[in-house]
């Protein structure tokens, strides 16, 4: 659609998007003396009409109205949203400029949103300085404290075999004992989580404070000791992501064993494949799953995967609602079993960085998942992804739709309390106005999501009514955003930031990402992670220039804090680092996304590499293509672009209607089965 420019907009204009006479009049009002004040389509003229203007009751057509009329000439990557220095001094890492900035930048240090890039830059160089700063700062403990921050593969002493180094060397601590921990920032009564059930929307929220969370965790912990679990044990968690199975998980951390995380979604088949993988010796499970009218079995399936011991939670409050099989073990009894030490601190095992404490796994979408072990390191890389990037710290409130069998699950639980956050959970879809009635009253201050949440709240209009203002900023992951989709999202909280964040299981957390600090552009990222190097691979397989504008696949220098090194089922350096180019002597990583670098230094994903087109010599990715065609109409609400025997004029050959597209448990769209589905209904016409 073509938007004009704000000062050919008249108050006719905005009454036919179905605004009231008054009101449109007053708007216009508005607009006219911004405009007069700060130009027909700057920044500036934006961050006004975004605060001044705009509201989440009025309509979406109206936002679009002034964003597009404002950015009409402006070019590529307009910022939807601008730091102001007079905040950004008390975010996370503005504090530690403002105190450290000279001693880490010299005479070049000016103010933490000037000196952000450098900063960035600065964690890449000095990874020694970095991290010890970022690490004292979150006050993870140590009983024995590392030799040094990054050990080289070049060092006699290093014992990693991957390109990477070794992280933390010498190092031993538990990362769930400091989840639980005291210090002067947090007390016992401090809210650890906030919870409520779905059904439950008109109740009051549920607190959990840090007192209970650490006995309920402790007891927990206890009651695993009792079974005679060597250290290091591999123990499955296959439930939603609720209270219980974030007391669980803590728990298992605490005993020194290793969670492995299966998703709730999965069938008998897939449960199987993870615990034989994992080789888990144990797996917590509930009895049901129960969304709304429907109970969904769950220990059925455990049952039928052949599972080892299993532990059961009931999900109602009247007991199990079945028979277990013999051997199994019901919560009550489970927990019965050191009903004496309920209130006993449990003494956490600490253990060397490079012991695992969790296994999780790809979604496996093209064959047997890879099992990707997370080491004592990654938990605080996940945590200090949401210190620099979310800006999470204590008062906030974090709530991220998700499960504990994805990464976002276990990241998002050390994301909040390592960083003395509350966890906010909702037991139930979040796709409905019970999720969003429950971000009003948890008064959740950073809401995490994935798009298609986002394109379904959207369609339904689910959030009307409600009061996200308690909201400081949103982040997105999973899948590329679209514009339309971010701005909607931002007008829901007053246009309070999307942090768009882009990473992968084996990573622990983000790669590329947004930050308080810069302004922020729709759908895209503003910075490299902390402490990462990104390239983007031209047509030659080699490095595009640094900072040079281009798209093609990324690949990530190797020195990444708490990304993986091993792998249980596959060949760790034929996966991320065999055939990769050398880059100042060092081999990058590779990821296997398409990205694209804007001449205004902003990020785009572009999809997988093997989801690109080659249209007469230029890659072309389904995304980008996706975005036109999702535009095109008010009714399509997504599209998925596969490429078949391209002809030489590259149209568009075929649209087939879809009710809906096929997507993994992590909510990717799954174009290798649209190609596969569309090639058989060719092969069974001929």
């Amino acid at each position: 659609m073509d938007y004009r420019a704000l000062d050919s907009i008249t108050v006719t204009d905005i009454k036919a998007l179905g605004i009231a006479s008054e009101v449109a009049d007053e708007l216009h009002g508005i607009l006219t003396d911004i405009i007069r004040s700060y130009g027909n389509g700057s920044p500036e003229t934006w961050c006004h009409i975004s605060k001044r203007v705009l509201s989440p009751d009025l309509p979406f057509s109206f936002h679009q109205m002034m964003y597009y009329g404002c950015y009409k000439h402006y070019g590529s990557d307009p910022p939807a949203w601008m730091p102001e220095l007079e905040s950004a001094v008390f975010t996370n890492v503005g504090q530690l400029l403002e105190r450290r900035g000279k001693e880490f930048l010299g005479s070049n240090y000016r103010d933490p949103i000037t000196s952000f890039s450098s900063f960035q830059e600065f964690s890449v160089s000095n990874p020694e300085v970095y991290w010890k700063a970022v690490l004292d700062d979150m006050h993870i403990t140590f009983s024995k404290p590392p030799k040094c921050i990054l050990q080289m593969n070049d060092s006699p002493d290093c014992q990693s075999p991957c390109p990477g180094g070794q992280w933390l060397p010498g190092a031993v601590f538990n990362p769930a004992k400091d989840c639980l921990s005291l210090n002067e920032n947090r007390s016992l009564d401090d809210a650890a989580v906030i919870w409520r059930d779905e059904g439950c929307d008109n109740m009051p929220v549920k607190r959990l404070t840090l007192r209970e969370l650490r006995t309920e965790a402790w007891l927990v912990a206890h009651a695993l000791n009792s079974l005679g679990f060597e250290k290091g044990t591999a123990i499955a968690i296959d439930m939603p992501m609720n209270v219980t199975s974030v007391v669980i998980y803590l728990a298992i951390v605490l005993a020194g064993h290793v969670v492995v995380s299966i998703a709730d979604s999965f069938a008998a088949r897939e449960i199987s494949t993870r615990v034989n993988i994992s080789k888990a010796k144990a797996i917590f499970t509930q009895d049901l799953i129960i969304r709304g009218d429907k109970s969904i079995h769950l220990y059925s399936r455990v049952v039928d995967a052949q599972s080892p011991l299993a532990i059961v939670i009931p999900t109602r409050s009247t007991g199990l609602s079945m028979k277990l099989r013999d051997g199994d073990i019901s919560w009550h009894a489970f927990l019965e079993r050191v009903k004496d030490l309920k209130g006993v601190e449990f003494a956490a095992v600490e253990q060397s960085a490079e012991s695992f404490t969790n296994i999780l796994f790809s979604s496996g979408t093209t064959g047997e998942p890879k099992a990707i072990p997370w080491t004592l390191v990654t938990p605080l890389k996940a945590a200090a992804d949401a210190w620099c990037h979310m800006d999470i710290h204590k008062g906030d409130v974090v709530a991220w739709p998700t499960n504990l069998g994805w990464m976002m699950g276990p990241w998002l639980v050390y994301a909040s309390l390592l960083n003395k956050a509350s966890l906010a959970l909702y037991d139930g879809s979040p796709l409905g106005s019970g999720f969003v009635k429950f971000v009003q009253d948890a008064k959740v201050t950073m809401l995490g999501v994935v798009p298609s949440i986002v394109r379904s709240w959207k369609s339904t209009n689910c959030t009307s009514g409600y009061d996200w203002s308690s909201i400081r900023c949103f982040s997105s992951t999973g899948e590329a955003s679209t514009v339309d989709e971010c701005l909607w999202l931002m007008g829901r909280a007053g246009y309070k930031p999307v942090i768009e964040i882009c990473g992968g299981t084996e990573i622990g957390g983000g790669f590329v990402a947004g930050s308080l600090l810069q302004a922020q552009a729709l759908s895209a990222f503003s910075t490299p992670g902390m402490g990462c190097s990104l390239f983007i691979l031209g047509n030659d397989g080699f490095p595009l220039p640094q900072n040079m504008p281009g798209i093609g696949e990324l690949a990530l220098g190797p020195f990444l804090f708490g990304a993986s090194s091993t792998l249980l089922n596959a060949d760790h350096y034929d996966v991320y680092f065999k055939g990769m180019p050398r880059w100042n002597g060092m081999v990058l990583r590779r990821h296997g996304d398409v990205f694209e670098r804007s001449p205004r230094g902003y990020y785009r994903a572009h999809g997988r590499a093997d989801d690109t087109m080659n249209l007469g010599g230029i890659k072309v990715s389904s995304v980008e293509i996706e975005r036109i065609c999702n535009s095109v109409d008010e009714s399509i609400l997504e599209t998925a672009a596969i490429g078949k025997n391209l002809n030489p004029l590259f149209k568009v050959h075929r649209v087939v209607p879809y009710p809906s597209l096929p997507r993994t448990a992590t909510n990717k769209v799954m174009r290798r089965i649209l190609r596969q589905q569309l090639a058989a209904q060719h092969r069974s016409k001929l």
